[in-house]
């Protein structure tokens, strides 16, 4: 009943983080924890559960925790190849192959240890598994989280709409996962603009890259009227280079226009949820929606937002990690 009552506590803390301010980390931590405290309570109460009950959800558990590690590094690894093959060799491409390698790197030194009998290698591999379970944990509250997140509808209206830009094709065309973007921006202008009332302003954020011909704001203007979209609605916005910048400075041009009035901010689902995190931290009064991404692309980018979450706390995250290896040399040292 304790880890019931537990998981009750952080469901509350979730829900009244979520009313407050939906774009808040502590939102999927708590969301986390109420499930996995849930978990233990379910597993706890197995004792009461009929024989067969018992004993098939055991052999779930243990075949989860004995095969998933293996799936999941197969499927990381061959992710990781897909991605080098379609999108390059770049660091941010490699992201899932690597962590692939790096889960069966441990598994490999986690049978060595049991093969040896290495009480030295045994406390590394504990150690080690001890950090990968602390940061897959956080890592599943992120994922977890930016899936409810992007699923959470708009509750108001909105003076404007942001997409955020990204690189350019040949320096000039807007590649598909920036047209991904506009086709939603637009989509969300529609949607604003039924509701009744002036119709929201379209800005498109993005400024110049070293190796482009022009703003990123500009082509992807040219993209929508292209298409059909009113000119007259359109704000550019061609100064930023990062999307810490991209807010920052619509904000400035929103401030321009109507003070204080929110918005729509579009960019892909993947990036979603840390976007979100950003306007916050930035004072944008704005949700962020996210625009379909290829399936392949998502596991090493979603990686990389993580990772950019991640590092944003690291004073409590490396810290908690530190905390971690110590207990582990300190184990050592008392055996």
């Amino acid at each position: 009943m304790l880890a019931f009552a537990v998981a009750a506590v952080f469901l509350l803390l979730f829900g009244v983080g979520v009313l407050r301010d939906r774009r808040r980390f502590s939102n999927a931590v708590h969301l986390g924890l109420a499930v996995t405290f849930l978990g233990l309570g379910l597993l706890a109460g197995l004792d009461a559960a009929p024989p067969g009950v018992a004993t098939t959800v055991m052999v779930v558990v243990l075949l989860v925790l004995g095969l998933g590690p293996v799936v999941l590094a197969g499927l990381l690894c061959a992710n990781g190849v897909k991605m080098v093959r379609k999108e390059g060799r770049r660091p941010a491409n490699l992201l899932s192959l690597l962590a692939g390698l790096l889960i069966l790197g441990l598994l490999a030194l986690m049978a060595t240890a049991l093969v040896t009998r290495s009480k030295t290698l045994g406390i590394a591999v504990g150690t080690g598994v001890a950090v990968l379970a602390y940061v897959s944990f956080l890592f599943l509250c992120f994922i977890g989280y930016a899936y409810l997140y992007g699923r959470m509808g708009v509750r108001r209206d909105a003076a404007f709409v942001v997409v955020l830009g990204s690189g350019l094709i040949g320096g000039r065309r807007v590649p598909p996962l920036l047209a991904s973007r506009l086709e939603r921006g637009r989509q969300m202008y529609e949607v604003l603009a039924a509701r009744g009332g002036a119709a929201p302003l379209l800005i498109t954020s993005g400024g110049r890259g070293p190796d482009e011909e022009l703003p990123e704001s500009h082509a992807m203007a040219d993209y929508l009227v292209e298409r059909g979209f009113p000119a007259d609605r359109i704000v550019r916005e061609d100064r930023s280079r990062t999307t810490e910048e991209n807010l920052l400075f619509s904000k400035e041009l929103m401030e321009e226009r109507a003070p204080g009035a929110g918005c729509v901010i579009v960019t892909n689902n993947f990036h979603a949820f840390r976007a979100a995190l950003m306007a916050r931290r930035a004072g944008v009064d704005g949700q962020v929606v996210g625009s379909p991404t290829a399936a392949y692309f998502w596991p090493s980018a979603t990686m990389r937002e993580f990772a950019a979450v991640f590092l944003h706390y690291r004073k409590v995250n490396l810290g908690i990690c530190l905390i971690l290896v110590l207990l582990g040399v300190a184990a050592g040292l008392a055996g």
